[in-house]
């Protein structure tokens, strides 16, 4: 990986916009970050992606997440099974732990075969949709058309009108971190540009969540070091502030997702910019909820 070097990239103008861009880890670091009086209440997500393989291994995954519970006074948490999963298990979490569908269509019910709208995950009692994955854009050679910033923004307003909230993805693959950090931030910034009048709009701050996943750490083994990722929360935060306000900047919950586990989510989560997790592979595994009580103390 390359080394962090100080980058102003997201305070230089292209076009017309600044460019400078578990079970889960309720770790030690957010519960710190909650007692210095953080206003930003932490998040941490699991993505099942499409796992499992079987309807019957659902039970087990589910109860992974048993543990969460004690933390979410201070925590949010939330799970993405996979689409035909959704169903199955959205009642049977505990209370407070919220079941998200990893995708949606860009309008309602109607002729769109194979997709899902917000408004019958709506009718099915669910609040928050994640959507943008890299997966979704194009990442990992899938043979199926890339989805677009536009496609993302107009998603995105369909699902906060629509009453809902939204984990939107953002983040690079390794040839953009290649060359280096500015490369990094202006691919971010990229892809947050026709969200901001929507952002702008928005009176509850809390109800879009930006995770930045560096692709090249997805389900890789491979994850940015504490330093590299704050770098990045950093300027796009201060990106957020310049271009959409300093109060959604500072309001603004922005997730780290890529090989995020229990071994290295304390040292993730202690910096002041990163507000939590998306954890996909770890969430899986039954044994993460040990790394979770190796980090985080209990209520």
């Amino acid at each position: 990986l390359q080394p962090a070097r100080s980058s102003h990239a997201l305070h230089r103008t292209p076009r017309t916009m600044a460019l400078s861009k578990l079970t889960l880890a309720p770790a030690r670091a957010l519960m710190r970050q909650a007692a210095r009086g953080m206003a930003r209440k932490p998040i941490v997500g699991g993505n099942w992606k499409c796992n499992p393989a079987t309807a019957s291994s659902l039970d087990e995954l589910v109860s992974n997440f048993d543990g969460c519970a004690q933390y979410l006074d201070k925590c949010d948490v939330y799970v993405c099974p996979s689409n035909l999963h959704v169903a199955l298990v959205k009642d049977s979490f505990k209370p407070g732990i919220k079941v998200a569908p990893q995708n949606c269509n860009f309008t309602g019910c109607g002729a769109y075969t194979g997709e899902m709208s917000v408004d019958q995950i709506k009718d099915m009692g669910m609040s928050t949709v994640l959507i943008g994955h890299s997966e979704r854009r194009g990442e990992f050679g899938l043979p199926t058309p890339k989805e677009s910033n536009e496609l993302m923004a107009t998603k995105l307003q369909y699902i906060l009108d629509q009453g809902l909230s939204c984990v939107f993805c953002i983040g690079e693959p390794l040839p953009i971190r290649e060359k280096g950090v500015d490369a990094v931030l202006a691919e971010c910034a990229n892809q947050l540009e026709d969200i901001v009048p929507i952002l702008k709009s928005l009176e509850d701050k809390s109800r879009v969540v930006i995770a930045y996943e560096p692709v090249w750490a997805i389900g890789t083994g491979k994850t940015a070091t504490p330093e590299q990722a704050q770098e990045v929360h950093a300027s796009i935060r201060a990106w957020l502030s310049t271009n959409v306000s300093p109060a959604i900047a500072k309001a603004t919950r922005i997730q780290y997702g890529g090989s995020m586990k229990g071994a290295n989510a304390a040292g993730l989560l202690s910096k002041p910019d990163i507000d939590g997790g998306l954890i996909g592979g770890a969430s899986l595994k039954a044994e993460f909820i040990s790394g979770i009580a190796a980090v985080a103390p209990k209520p």
